[in-house]
């Protein structure tokens, strides 16, 4: 089981991820993933995996209206083997490397989504964001940022829609390797569930901050938020592999 105390920081540190991504569309993973395995190294990447899955859910049926799956299908193929590869890094790293790991790809992610990169749209493009996503996110649960740039020219509520749409059906698919992979056990479900609410009060704080808050500002300290605890996370991996 996981302590009182670990639980309820995972517990804040779940319910701020989730506001985060009810807000911009992507985030709970990129903002929880190296604070919570610097809380309880268990929690990623399935637990927060199975929390995406629950937002995105939730974030879907509030903006059903705008969805469009046009080309999606490709990236989710590219998830697969993506996702294989991720899984075998977890299979064979030690976790002081993993931790470096995961703060190298909350780096990745931070650059990415400082550098508004343009790229075409299509099935090539799609299929290979598909990948790195798969490979964040059987590591980190982080494989929002690949997708968010292709995704990037819609409007506010498709890109929410459509990066949903992708999450429900990635992390379907990821959890499903992880199993195959021996990766997921019902401590990983268990560890989910105690942390579900965080999420759900999350999701209905955010939908009443909507058209409220400045969105520019909430990714800014997102943002730096990523970048001081994957920092954190390096330094103790660092110190761990050192010792």
């Amino acid at each position: 089981m996981i302590d009182p105390l670990s639980l309820a920081l995972a517990a804040i540190i779940i319910f701020f991820a989730a506001i985060t991504q009810s807000l911009i569309g992507f985030g709970l993973a990129v903002v929880a993933s190296p604070l919570l395995y610097l809380v309880e190294p268990d929690l990623v990447p399935a637990p927060v995996i199975m929390m995406g899955f629950a937002i995105s859910v939730l974030t879907l049926i509030r903006e059903r209206g705008h969805l469009e799956f046009n080309g999606l299908q490709y990236a989710l193929l590219g998830r697969i083997p993506g996702g294989f590869l991720g899984a075998s890094l977890l299979i064979l790293a030690p976790q002081a490397v993993l931790g470096l790991v995961i703060a190298a790809i909350v780096a990745i992610a931070v650059i990415l989504s400082v550098f508004k990169f343009s790229v075409p749209v299509n099935r090539t493009s799609l299929f290979i964001a598909g990948i790195i996503s798969g490979i964040f996110g059987n590591i980190a649960a982080i494989g929002g940022p690949p997708m968010a740039i292709l995704l990037s020219g819609k409007d506010a509520s498709q890109f929410r829609a459509a990066l949903s749409a992708f999450f429900i059906f990635s992390s379907l698919i990821a959890l499903i390797i992880l199993a195959v992979t021996g990766l997921l056990s019902w401590r990983h479900l268990w560890l989910a569930c105690m942390l579900l609410p965080s999420v759900v009060f999350g999701f209905l704080v955010a939908g009443r901050l909507v058209g409220r808050v400045d969105k520019q500002k909430t990714r800014s300290a997102t943002l730096i938020l990523c970048s001081l605890s994957a920092l954190v996370l390096t330094v103790q991996s660092v110190l761990t592999l050192v010792n």
